[in-house]
């Protein structure tokens, strides 16, 4: 998966939207206002970072050498994954799935309903 695909995936979460709050160098995903996802924007190879439960970031960073603990974040609860090809499109749609995930479930039950009510 490219990054052009990447991003495509990661606005199409329901109340998806995505800002350069940090400049140029970064887009980054939220949903209610919650960051979601982050994509690096100038690199050669292209990086995301995720969200993910800590024990899935310790077998990932173990397993992949594309992966590693979060670039600039909470380094057990988010993963940075090099775009080089090391992941396969289905694992990254599922994780980038998973992050998108575990951050609508920390939302207030309100912003919750709300997301999925017209859908």
């Amino acid at each position: 998966m490219n990054k052009q695909q990447l991003e495509s995936l990661l606005i199409a979460f329901t109340g998806a939207d995505s800002s350069n709050p940090f400049g140029p160098e970064a887009l980054v995903y939220k949903v209610k206002g919650k960051m979601y996802a982050l994509v690096s924007q100038n690199e050669e190879i292209p990086r995301v970072t995720l969200k993910c439960k800590p024990e899935d970031g310790e077998v990932l960073v173990a397993q992949f050498e594309s992966i590693s603990p979060g670039y600039y974040m909470n380094k057990r609860h988010w993963i940075t994954i090099k775009l080089d090809g090391e992941i396969n499109q289905t694992m990254l749609a599922d994780l980038a799935h998973e992050s998108y995930q575990l951050v609508v479930a920390k939302l207030k039950k309100s912003d919750r309903e709300s997301l999925f009510m017209n859908g």
